[in-house]
């Protein structure tokens, strides 16, 4: 983060935000000061935006996975330098537009959403449909993204098609079921392995819940065949492990596994002969491979699906200044869906 003369900040953020703040030199945010603890909340200067950036003006900023893997410092991106402010997406305001926009904080230097303004680079913006709830699209944001581009883009979804969605609880499979749904999915069958997550998933609209309360792959197989309505075509696998084996025994000919995360364990259990008999596709998919175009177009129709009532997932809306057992809460999964900051 650069420091400079107050009377600077104050030209950029006028330029950038349409507002007058002349008379703040220090805003709230929430920072990480050591890796592996929740951020502290305190004031810390306002940033200032370089050539191709927009200073945001922050309304909400979610508690994401990849905010707790990037700041427990053991990420694949390396050991963050610290303090820095987390958030690695956010939706706030520049002047009087509505915009989602992503950081790299964490992953690398600089700082992210968790901030009453943040720095964006201004070809990342993407503007919000009128209507549009703040705290609802955060919750979405990329991994509503990742559902969405795995679905279709990387899965292949087409109208009339049966799909599986493991990890139905969690953000990506609220989102997927219903974003299947809106594909024109004929039925959709969802699998968690909690209580909880198996509610949030009818909630979303599932036609049939399986529990995924067991490691025999087996079991499991005959669970999600008994849901299905005959083969499946395609699996959304956040989950890997004997989840995603057991769903791939319920794919036909040809059908299809997306992989997408490994929340269930790194390893898979899946038998050359399923895989072989049945001449599977097993796909991986992230969404660092997404162009800057095609997350956009992703986000676009993420925030118009939530604005229309179509899209949302369970979310709990907290102030910036309880960031710290915000953070705690989401890192330990007791958190009753994912942890939006409010951010004043």
């Amino acid at each position: 983060m650069t420091t400079t003369d107050p009377s600077d900040h104050d030209r950029t953020r006028a330029t950038e935000t349409g507002d007058d703040l002349s008379d703040r030199g220090l805003m709230r945010a929430a920072r990480i000061e050591t890796c592996g603890r929740p951020p502290v909340v305190g004031d810390i200067p306002v940033p200032l935006a370089g050539p191709g950036e927009s200073l945001v003006r922050v309304r909400a900023a979610p508690v994401t996975p990849l905010d707790l893997l990037c700041a427990g410092g053991a990420s694949y991106f390396g050991t963050p330098v610290v303090p820095y402010v987390p958030g690695v997406q956010g939706v706030g305001t520049v002047g009087q537009t509505a915009v989602w926009f992503p950081t790299s904080a964490g992953m690398a230097a600089g700082d992210g959403s968790m901030a009453g303004l943040a720095v964006a680079r201004s070809e990342d913006l993407v503007e919000l449909p009128a209507g549009a709830d703040p705290y609802a699209v955060a919750a979405l944001g990329l991994s509503a993204v990742a559902a969405h581009m795995a679905l279709t883009w990387r899965g292949e979804l087409v109208a009339g098609e049966q799909v599986v969605v493991l990890g139905g609880g969690g953000v990506v499979g609220q989102a997927a079921v219903q974003l299947a749904r809106l594909a024109g999915a004929r039925r959709v069958v969802a699998g968690a392995r909690s209580p909880e997550g198996r509610e949030r998933a009818t909630r979303a609209g599932a036609d049939a819940v399986v529990a995924l309360d067991t490691q025999d792959v087996a079991d499991l197989a005959a669970r999600l065949s008994a849901a299905c309505d005959g083969p499946v075509d395609l699996v959304l696998d956040p989950l890997f492990g004997a989840p995603a084996a057991a769903a791939a025994r319920t794919l036909r000919p040809g059908g299809r596994l997306v992989n997408l995360g490994s929340s269930a364990a790194e390893t898979c259990p899946l038998d050359s002969s399923t895989l072989r008999s049945r001449s599977l596709r097993v796909l991986g998919y992230t969404n660092n491979e997404l162009t800057r175009e095609q997350r956009a177009q992703a986000m676009t129709l993420i925030a118009q699906h939530a604005a229309l009532g179509r899209l949302s997932v369970a979310h709990e809306v907290v102030p910036l200044e309880e960031a710290g057992p915000a953070w705690q809460r989401q890192a330990t999964g007791t958190a009753g869906g994912r942890i939006v900051l409010r951010i004043p």
